[in-house]
């Protein structure tokens, strides 16, 4: 049996009857902080002790976290204490619910109702025909414009000023910070001048004689803000379309067989491992599982990308969210919920959507002396206008310290990274990339060598039997049957071709004890009593034994087929002999790596002659054979002492260590457990044109990030002077702070906008 939920149980058969496996794609937590939340197993970073899943009770808690700051996490909806900005669900699901963007919506139709006539009121002498102070005096306007700003800046604004009274609070003074203090400095002075004229001298005053009040401008920077946090949460929700459309391939239903044989359609979510599915013709697959009757043609495109249906017939796998053909099956389910590939497909890269790439770093720096420096100036735009600016000086001088306030745009900036990966992460799970985190995005733009293994890697990893040579006076159906009752046991290709063909052959399989998984050399156990050994040279060489029928085995390496030695009863016994075919899609991906500019290399535990039979039919001259997996880490190690950035593609558990240690590691999905576990990229297809396209896909993300950054540097640089007036005295030009609300609000969703265009990206 293979226990392919906890890789442990591959090497330790003691832990056949150990707890549940781990689940990475749940949420795990502290029993002594239950504030301590984590995707996965681990240790808390408060107490020590090892996280526990979550209750289900707790676990139907939807979780929400900031996209600049995915350490805050809460239940249910709200703002970010740090930046203020609207919590988004950590949990994907098909129809989102935003009730953030149903409140702003409603904020914004009520804004604009009231602003739009204020505005009329206040700018109407600026109209054709008659001005409004011929029909309304100078006191009466005022108070008009009191009446229709009140509301606005009072009820449509209040989350404002709730998240800038946070961020003085706390410390993290954001975006919000400024357009709370701009806008209650606009709205306050315009109040007090309209009911308490009288307490301002003449440097507030008009030529007129009156004093300016700023309503119209309050209220349209409320409605302005209120419009750009519309549209910034909608382009932020688009940025999960590709989760969503992932979600939405799973069926609504499925067709459960009951113990007396009546069937009934459930609701996914009822179906239990355990349970019999019927699959009609032209019906999608429920959950993972097995087939235990009829025969049909399943489209896997979704998983492998290949267009050619897979035959399936009784004890093959079903992978849940496929499309059956035109028969009819009959399944036993073994995955369901969050433990289908296509739920831990999502769970992966809503993960890696969260995770912070090392270039925002750069980011993170400036913004933490960015709020500071931006009241810093408006307290500078406020002193010099105020001191020698043309009258009304103070008019002028609050006026201009507010637009700055107001245009400047943290959030353009903390968005610029997180924003960009997002869609990244989305469009890769589209492709069948994964990606673990935002740092295997940056790093593989950098890639130029790129190490990958034999068997499953470049090779279709479904070796078949092809050669049984044993020594004299030893049945070669003795040895095979042995052999392969051994190899029942282990994970690895190699031993299913054993037991393939054995099974072909007819032979008849035995019960294992003892049985022992040696990772780079064989496995080792007990068959009817005989010892049997069934592994490498090195295998045979750890043993004290000769290794056989050397002139034979040298004739199958050359003709590019792994040898696998047997010792029957601590004595040499015969060889095997097992093909594994190269990927069809293999060549071609090595053809586009290399137009890519990158270093290609071999590095497998097989027999030097068997591996460079396969380099020559491949065109890799880099051949590193006959290593253990500690070697391959060495191997990796080489390379990065030489200055070169390594990538390595593996599928096996012998493929784990050279995987952690490379700069980027990619696993086949197609492979084990513990290779996806040890690797920061996953090929979902197994197929290695994803590198490729992969590879590109970090180059226009990180290209995408560096455009949003230089965006919002140039437009802060740019913005802040121009606000405090610096062109008045060449042009006599000074932004309105409208203008400048305006120009603030659409910073933010220029730069979501343009993360957006990744997902149209050529790759």
């Amino acid at each position: 049996t293979r226990f392919r939920d906890d890789p442990r149980r591959y090497l330790d058969p003691s832990a056949q009857d150990a707890a549940p496996p781990a689940d990475p794609g749940a949420t795990y937590i502290c029993p002594m902080d239950p504030e301590v939340r984590q995707i996965g197993p681990g240790s808390c970073p408060k107490c020590g002790m090892a996280l526990e899943p979550e209750t289900p009770a707790a676990a139907m808690r939807i979780e929400y976290t900031c996209p600049m700051h995915p350490e805050v996490v809460q239940d249910g909806p709200g703002s970010c204490p740090k930046c203020g900005m609207a919590l988004e669900p950590r949990r994907v699901s098909a129809e989102p619910d935003n009730p953030e963007l149903r409140d702003m919506t409603r904020r914004l139709w009520f804004s604009t109702a009231f602003s739009l006539p204020l505005l009329v009121i206040a700018m109407g002498d600026m109209l054709p025909g008659h001005p409004v102070s011929a029909l309304i005096s100078g006191s009466t306007r005022a108070v008009l414009e009191l009446l229709l700003a009140t509301p606005v800046c009072l009820w449509a604004a209040w989350p404002f000023f709730q998240r800038a009274a946070v961020s003085v609070r706390t410390g993290n003074l954001n975006m919000f910070t400024l357009i709370g203090l701009g806008v209650g400095v606009a709205y306050a002075y315009s109040v007090v001048a309209t009911l308490a004229p009288g307490l301002f001298p003449a440097s507030f005053r008009t030529a007129s004689g009156e004093v300016a009040v700023y309503f119209e401008a309050a209220a349209v920077i409320v409605t302005l803000v209120v419009l750009g946090q519309v549209l910034e949460l909608g382009a932020r929700g688009r940025t999960g379309a590709a989760l969503r459309a992932l979600l939405e391939l799973a069926p609504a239903t499925a067709r459960r067989i009951d113990e007396q044989g009546a069937e009934a359609d459930v609701a996914l979510e009822a179906v239990r491992v355990g349970d019999r599915l019927r699959i009609r013709p032209g019906e999608k697959v429920p959950v993972d599982g097995v087939v235990l009757e009829g025969r049909s043609s399943v489209d896997e495109a979704m998983v492998t990308g290949e267009p050619a249906p897979v035959a399936k017939a009784p004890g093959d796998a079903l992978i849940g969210a496929t499309i059956n053909g035109t028969g009819a099956l009959v399944m036993r389910a073994e995955r369901v919920g969050a433990e289908t590939l296509l739920a831990r497909i999502v769970a992966m890269v809503a993960e890696a959507q969260r995770s912070r790439a090392p270039i925002q770093k750069l980011a993170d720096r400036v913004a933490g002396w960015f709020v500071p420096s931006v009241v810093a100036a408006a307290a500078l735009a406020f002193v010099v206008w105020a001191s020698i600016g043309p009258e009304p000086r103070m008019a002028f001088a609050i006026i201009n310290a507010v637009a700055v306030l107001i245009i400047a745009c943290p959030c353009a900036l903390g968005l610029a990274t997180p924003m960009s990966i997002m869609v990244a992460t989305g469009r890769g799970a589209g492709l069948g990339v994964l990606f673990r985190d935002a740092e295997a995005i940056e790093r593989l733009q950098g890639i130029d060598t790129l190490v990958t293994d034999k068997t499953g890697t470049l090779t279709e990893g479904r070796p078949r039997l092809l050669e049984v040579a044993a020594l004299e006076g030893i049945d070669e159906t003795r040895l095979l049957a042995l052999a392969a009752s051994l190899e029942r046991a282990s994970e690895h290709p190699l031993a299913a071709a054993v037991v393939g063909g054995a099974n072909d052959r007819g032979a008849t399989l035995a019960t294992v004890r003892d049985f022992e998984s040696i990772t780079g050399q064989g496995v080792r156990g007990v068959v009817d009593d005989t010892e049997v050994l069934v592994g490498n040279a090195a295998l045979m060489g750890t043993a004290g034994l000769a290794t056989p029928l050397e002139a034979r085995a040298a004739q199958l390496r050359a003709a590019g087929q792994t040898v696998m030695y047997v010792a029957l009863g601590g004595r040499p016994a015969g060889l095997l002999g097992v093909a594994d075919p190269v990927k069809q899609s293999t060549p071609e991906a090595l053809r586009q790596l290399r137009e890519e500019g990158l270093r290609i290399v071999m590095l497998t535990g097989d027999n030097r002659e068997t591996a460079e039979a396969v380099g020559r039919q491949l065109g890799i001259d880099e051949v590193i054979a006959g290593v253990l997996p500690a070697q391959k880490a060495e191997a990796i190690a080489r390379l990065q002492a030489e200055g070169r950035r390594v990538a390595m593609a593996g599928d096996g558990i012998n493929d784990a260590p050279a995987l952690a240690r490379a700069d980027v590691g990619i696993a086949m999905g197609t492979g084990t457990d513990v290779a996806m576990q040890s690797a920061a990229v996953t090929l979902v297809k197994g197929d290695l044109r994803g590198i490729v396209r992969a590879r590109r896909l970090s180059r226009a993300t990180m290209r995408n990030i560096r455009q949003n950054l230089f965006f919002a540097f140039f437009y802060n640089a740019l913005g802040v002077p121009v606000a405090a007036g610096v062109l008045y005295p060449f042009l006599g030009v000074l932004l309105s702070p409208m203008l400048a609300a305006a120009a603030m609000s659409f910073s933010s969703v220029s730069v979501i906008g343009n993360a957006l265009r990744l997902g149209k990206a050529r790759l």
